[in-house]
């Protein structure tokens, strides 16, 4: 789960705060900043990219929905509809769960073949429950499949694109030079799932550097561990 910076409240010409009127209205300003990912699964996607509230705007047994909730910029992330809908509007106690922009889930999370996310197994007891129950919130353990009648992808997906970065690492050992490593970047940054990019190439520093750079809102204070 790659680590971001969403970034202060955003201002309008003269310096003052934006006062949403709607969250939706929030949605370009976030895809400046963060790219147009998916903050849980970092598919990379286009109009079905919806901004998710981290604290659900209508939690379970609520008549209406919270106005603070509804309208806080610091409670926008951007969702897939998959990582949405799982999510849901189960009401979720912060300190319960790691976020994308505010902890190192860089760190916290691995990936291995076939697209497989798990809690990093250097992890505390705690924490890797901690982690765990993160991964289950937005449905990120849900087992790898072919069958073209699931509709949610997003492990599909996250094992091809894990395929097509190991070959690239290959092909590059043949074809080191800059242009190639520009190839890989643009690739990686079309498919998305930063994190397995970083983590086919965790022993390349310079490759590391370019995908740290190239991906909007990339947390690099967690980044670089």
């Amino acid at each position: 789960m790659r680590p971001v910076l969403r970034g202060g409240k955003p201002q309008d010409a003269s310096g003052n705060e934006i006062e949403y009127s709607s969250y939706q209205s929030a949605r370009g300003e976030l895809i400046n900043r963060l790219g147009e990912y998916c903050s849980y699964c970092e598919m990379h996607l286009d109009a079905s990219l919806a901004v998710e509230h981290v604290q659900p705007k209508k939690p379970e047994g609520a008549q209406t929905n919270i106005r603070k909730r509804e309208l806080d910029w610091d409670n926008f992330l951007l969702a897939c509809t998959n990582c949405n809908s799982i999510k849901g509007n189960e009401d979720v106690v912060l300190k319960d769960y790691f976020w994308p922009d505010k902890d190192d889930t860089f760190s916290i999370f691995e990936y291995s073949d076939g697209g497989i996310i798990a809690p990093n197994k250097n992890l505390k007891t705690q924490e890797r429950k901690k982690a765990h129950k993160t991964i289950v919130l937005t449905g990120l353990d849900r087992i790898p499949t072919n069958d073209p009648k699931v509709s949610d992808r997003r492990w599909n997906n996250r094992r091809e694109c894990m395929e097509i970065a190991k070959r690239s690492k290959e092909r590059l050992q043949r074809n080191n030079y800059d242009d190639f490593k520009e190839q890989i970047v643009d690739t990686a940054k079309a498919s998305g799932f930063w994190s397995v990019w970083m983590t086919v190439f965790k022993d390349d520093s310079g490759m590391k550097q370019r995908l740290i750079d190239s991906f909007p809102g990339t947390n690099k204070e967690f980044a670089y561990n």
